[in-house]
């Protein structure tokens, strides 16, 4: 039950009467019945972004934010001076759960599952950045639990609610580029250092980062500069690289417009990085410097399809119907839809949808608007989570859709993971001429319901991950 009708239907007489009308308090109260008490935890860097945001809601009141990096953190409590602090979520969670009513994480990608599920469970509402998890399991998990507890949910892929991508799924709804074969999406990230090789010196830790929290679920490693801030998305054990990082922005638009669930195919190529002559940089630790995933989908209304990711300055083939100065997609990335009667285009984030070749547009009738739009589109993504926290209407990135969105961008991973897999021969050294068994490109088949890779072993291994003892996500 949200907060306002739980208000309305257990006050007495005596507690009704002390809910004072906010005109007699004046034209800036909000009543208690309309106020989300949220907890932040990470506020630094991107969550920075979802303090400020959450900040400009009059009916949002802050009970606590955390950041294990004071520095970073440093804007988001200027914001809120009089607010508690924590480097730790768990003595948040200990001292405010009876407190709060939402809760938000802007973590990077590892530790996001092992921070909001205590939060979840205990049926707070959660806002959780993208990609809503660091792996498969995690994001089946978290879709789960949701699902299990009522409470409302919000993954941060902000173009969710913009008007674009709606436009675009009524435009494609109404048949103007036929059936749907291929989707090529591309990305500029990484825009961080990615492909380096594997670190084993340390450096002093900062007297401002707790690198014991920062670390959370993963493996214990002396603290370096090269893992952060804001660099960790290029390692695996912090990040999911430039797919995960732009994925659930970019793929979201065929994801929804099309209704593509699980694939039950991934295949990748990945960049190779050399530090010498026939000396690989990096082996299983970092991700890599480019990628191109190809990902196949059954569909109910447009059969397979297939979509292909690019990133890291590949691009896909430029369609014949591109005039020359024109662009597909903008600077962060976009789509081109390849249908049986022509091609569609959208951009990162806002959509944008636009047919080609552009002079199509010229005598293209859009269709009427049939779906609902989000108040202030894209802008109004977070105040889509408060609005539905405290009056019940549906958010625009529920985990149960962003769950399984987050899901087959993972799978990209697993594709890119399992091309970039190798073993040391014999124990030789990596120096030596051919020292690597090389898996070799492959085509990982994928059950989605069972969550397991069918032809590939290996690959189950990274559906999940390796916790550090006593950072178990179950």
């Amino acid at each position: 039950m949200k907060r306002r009708k739980f208000i309305k239907k257990t006050a007495g007489a005596t507690v009704a009467f002390s809910i004072v009308p906010s005109y007699v308090l004046g034209k800036n109260h909000v009543p208690p019945s309309d106020t989300l008490y949220v907890a932040s935890i990470g506020v630094g860097g991107r969550g920075a972004g979802i303090v400020r945001g959450l900040s400009s809601n009059k009916n949002v009141k802050f009970v606590a934010l955390c950041d294990v990096d004071d520095k970073l953190a440093e804007g988001s409590y200027k914001m809120h001076p009089k607010t508690k602090k924590y480097k730790d979520f768990r003595k948040l969670y200990d001292n405010h759960i009876n407190e709060i009513d939402a809760f938000t994480v802007g973590t990077p990608d590892h530790t996001h599952a092992v921070i909001a599920l205590p939060f979840m469970r205990a049926k707070k509402h959660a806002y959780v950045e993208k990609p809503l998890t660091h792996n498969i399991y995690e994001a089946r998990l978290m879709a789960n639990v949701a699902k299990e507890t009522g409470i409302v949910t919000q993954m941060g892929n902000q173009g969710s609610s913009s008007d674009g991508i709606r436009e675009a799924q009524e435009w494609i709804d109404s048949g103007v580029i036929g059936t749907i074969e291929k989707v090529d999406c591309w990305t500029n990230r990484p825009v961080w250092p990615q492909g380096l090789k594997n670190i084993n010196e340390g450096e002093p830790v900062p007297s401002h980062l707790d690198w014991d929290l920062w670390l959370g679920p993963a493996q214990n490693r002396p603290y370096h500069s090269a893992y952060l801030p804001f660099k960790w998305r290029g390692w695996w054990d912090f990040g999911t690289g430039g797919l995960g990082d732009m994925g659930c922005h970019i793929m979201e638009t065929p994801f929804r417009t099309l209704g593509l669930g699980y694939p039950h195919e991934a295949e990748a190529s990945c960049t190779t990085v050399w530090a010498g002559d026939f000396v690989e940089a990096n082996y299983n630790k970092a991700c890599p410097p480019s990628s191109i995933v190809r990902l196949k989908f059954d569909t109910e209304k447009h059969g397979q399809v297939n979509l292909n990711w690019y990133d890291g300055g590949i691009m896909p083939d430029l369609p014949d119907e591109l005039k020359d100065g024109e662009f597909i997609g903008n600077w962060s990335g976009g789509s081109v839809f390849y249908g049986t009667k022509g091609m569609l285009v959208t951009d990162c984030y806002s959509g944008n949808p636009r047919l080609l070749p552009s002079s199509t547009m010229n005598y293209f009738k859009k269709p009427e608007p049939s779906l609902p739009r989000i108040k202030n589109g894209l802008n109004g993504h977070i105040d889509n989570w408060v609005e539905a926290c405290l009056s019940g209407i549906k958010t625009s990135s529920p985990f149960e859709y962003a769950g399984p969105l987050t899901e087959s961008v993972l799978m990209g991973n697993l594709a890119i993971k399992a091309f970039q897999y190798k073993v040391l021969k014999d124990g030789k050294k990596p120096t030596d001429w051919a020292p690597f068994d090389y898996p070799g490109r492959r085509k990982l088949l994928w059950d989605g319901e069972a969550m397991k890779v069918t032809n590939y072993e290996k690959a189950n291994e990274w559906v999940t991950r390796d916790y550090r003892k006593g950072w178990e996500v179950k």
